[in-house]
């Protein structure tokens, strides 16, 4: 049976970077085969892990509506056939990228994609990591398939925590039961918090797994174009995410 691992989070807190620290951890602890998911529309996980984005399944979708489908194949089995393709292959990992459709309108169409694609994939991994997109979205709409641990990552701020605890009573709402829900605390100065946002975590009933510090590699390298999922443990951030990762499997 495969586990889901969902990656939550408000914009711009680093949540990406950290799912990139997780799936390059689970490969390199032997946990596989990990299926890799971008579920953002604005998709750039695979930069994280040095992976090229070949196609997604909005650019597939795109396509199926140009294509001439050729005599003797339903319209359903010959998109099947396409995204095919969209699973891409690594070493030690497979991903697949939600991407978007093109022009205006809302994502329902590839959000429906996703969910399908998952359903049929998930069985043949040992762990399905998703980063979700900025909010609350795919667990509002029921995108996901049943999650068994949910990892809400936020800043060093209140308003941060404040909206990850929405994001956790949303969960509650929904009636998905993981077996854990945990709050990482990303960018943190010298990797401690301030009284006022320990106080918040409280308040909001979140149980923190741990602090990720503030790190200049991570911006160096993002800056670079490497894929921050290779920074070394001797680093600050991927050194301190390694020290309480494993304490979610316990």
């Amino acid at each position: 049976m495969s586990e889901t691992i969902a990656v939550a989070g408000k914009g711009g807190t680093g949540k990406t970077t950290l799912c990139g620290f997780l799936i390059d951890w689970l490969c390199k602890t032997g946990k596989t085969p990990v299926l890799a998911v971008d579920a953002d529309a604005n998709s750039n996980l695979n930069e994280v892990l040095g992976v090229e984005a070949d196609i997604t399944l909005g650019q597939i979708r795109e396509q199926v509506l140009s294509d001439n489908i050729p005599a003797g194949i339903s319209k359903q089995d010959y998109m099947d056939c396409k995204f095919a393709d969209a699973l891409i292959e690594e070493d030690d990992f497979d991903m697949l990228i939600m991407g978007r459709t093109e022009g205006k309108g809302c994502y329902c169409f590839v959000n429906s994609l996703l969910q399908n694609q998952l359903n049929k994939l998930s069985g043949a991994y040992k762990y399905v990591v998703v980063d979700n997109e900025a909010g609350m979205e795919h667990i509002s709409r029921g995108i996901l398939p049943s999650v068994d641990y949910f990892l809400l990552v936020s800043d060093c701020s209140k308003r941060g925590v404040q909206a990850v605890g929405r994001i956790a009573a949303l969960i509650d709402q929904m009636g998905i039961k993981p077996k854990k829900t945990k709050l990482i605390v990303n960018r943190a100065p010298d990797g401690k918090l301030d009284d006022g946002v320990i106080e918040e975590i409280k308040l909001q009933g979140l149980d923190l797994l741990g602090v990720v510090p503030g790190d200049e590699m991570v911006y160096a390298y993002d800056c670079a174009g490497k894929p921050t999922s290779k920074l070394g443990a001797d680093t600050a951030a991927r050194g301190a995410f390694e020290k309480f990762i494993g304490s979610l499997f316990e």
